[in-house]
């Protein structure tokens, strides 16, 4: 969750929706995002929402401590009930991410997912996850989230190699990862998620492919690889600029993913997002994909931002605010913007153009229809769909996908 959070217009005190929000809303799936802010260390490349203990010492932030955060964060979810009214639906998908959310116990994230059990209900098979750092958690932390209702666990491990791990100032020991995956396994978890990072200055190739493969032999059934983007501000990219580290290269980036494609694949993975691999369509992130496909979700806790039905706003960033905001019962919510039918159009092709499924075409103005013509040609997109009125990314399109979807939009 990027720390800089965009201009809008003012939410009423109460939080209230504009009554077009839950138009149609019974055939659209609802998630639920709970951001937990904090974090042992802050990593160089980090530009999240999320604060250490001293960051946090002295700033209000003693309203929203860890002790007492699960309390804070379960009063939106109260919140969310009142304001989204008689809408009948259950959750279908949940996602604790951060910061660290195994630096709080396990029973608060368990606490966490009970309200919302209690006030909406989960669908049947409702997918519950929660990110993890591999030095937060045990068996036991584990098991006890898997007791509590967690079916799916997103380890982040980045690299296999301590020199990159340094680099990016993660404080893992390489292999504890891949124990991690089979602690998760063992506890229960039936879909375990791998993170890893390409790209990090002073990483080969062949640490990149030592990397891929023990994520690979560790048995995850989804794995996510991220291009390495340096972000103004943090102390990564203080360090590019003081040539203490070489700056990253979007040819090299492009290579690490051509890597990844063919190790992925060769072990079964199959791409179903530009940056997210999985074994089947079940190991698929499907909360993820309520983002993908503009579909209604709430977020919870500091800077998290939600969307219904085409009402899209975002909370205060600072843990203190926000617990005030709660304690003095009116939304935590900073700004919000209410998305106009074009809006929704190019959010569209910008977020199913990376999908392997792709976009319909008929999302396409006409200057964008003869952009995705030129794109066939080009070989940035699949013929075969095309044909049958979709546009799909081929690998080299992947590996483009900026710029194609520059060329439908406009």
């Amino acid at each position: 969750m990027p720390s800089v959070l965009p201009d809008g217009e003012p939410v009423p005190a109460d939080g209230a929706l504009p009554a077009h929000a839950l138009d149609g809303a019974a055939g659209r799936p609802l998630g639920f995002y709970l951001h937990v802010p904090y974090c042992a260390t802050r990593c160089g490349y980090c530009d999240f929402n999320t604060y250490t203990a001293s960051e946090l010492r002295g700033s209000g932030g003693a309203l929203a401590s860890r002790e007492n955060y699960a309390d804070v964060l379960i009063e939106e979810v109260r919140l969310a009930r009142k304001v989204l009214g008689d809408d009948p639906r259950p959750v279908d998908t949940v996602f604790v991410g951060g910061g660290t959310p195994t630096l709080l116990p396990a029973a608060d994230l368990v606490a966490m997912l009970g309200a919302i059990r209690e006030e909406f209900g989960l669908a049947e098979g409702a997918e519950v996850t929660t990110e993890a750092n591999p030095e937060s958690v045990d068996p036991a932390y584990l098991a006890a989230l898997r007791a509590g209702g967690f079916n799916r666990v997103s380890f982040g491990m980045q690299s296999a190699r301590q020199h990159v791990l340094r680099v990016l100032d993660r404080t893992h020991t390489p292999g504890r990862p891949e124990r991690c995956v089979a602690e998760a396994r063992a506890a229960g978890f039936e879909h375990v998620n791998l993170d890893l990072i390409y790209g990090t200055p002073g990483e080969s190739d062949d640490d990149w492919r030592a990397s891929l493969d023990a994520a690979i032999g560790a048995g995850p059934d989804h794995v996510s690889a991220y291009a390495l983007i340096v972000e103004e501000g943090t102390q990564l990219a203080r360090r590019i600029r003081r040539g203490e580290v070489p700056t990253t290269d979007d040819d090299v980036h492009a290579d690490r993913y051509l890597i990844a494609e063919e190790r992925l694949t060769t072990a079964g993975f199959g791409w179903y997002e530009v940056s997210n691999w999985a074994t089947s369509a079940a190991g698929r992130c499907r909360h993820n994909e309520l983002y993908w496909t503009g579909a209604d979700w709430w977020g919870a806790g500091p800077g998290a931002h939600s969307h219904v039905g085409g009402v899209r706003w975002w909370n205060v960033k600072h843990p203190g605010a926000y617990a005030q905001a709660l304690a003095e019962s009116r939304t935590p919510a900073a700004g919000r913007e209410l998305l106009t039918p074009e809006d929704r159009r190019i959010e569209r092709i910008l977020l199913e153009l990376r999908l392997a499924a792709g976009c319909p075409l008929d999302l396409l103005a006409p200057a964008g229809t003869r952009a995705a013509a030129r794109a066939v040609t080009d070989g940035l997109l699949e013929p075969a769909p095309y044909t049958g009125g979709r546009a799909v990314l081929t690998l080299r399109g992947r590996l483009l996908a900026d710029a194609v979807v520059r060329d439908l939009v406009d």
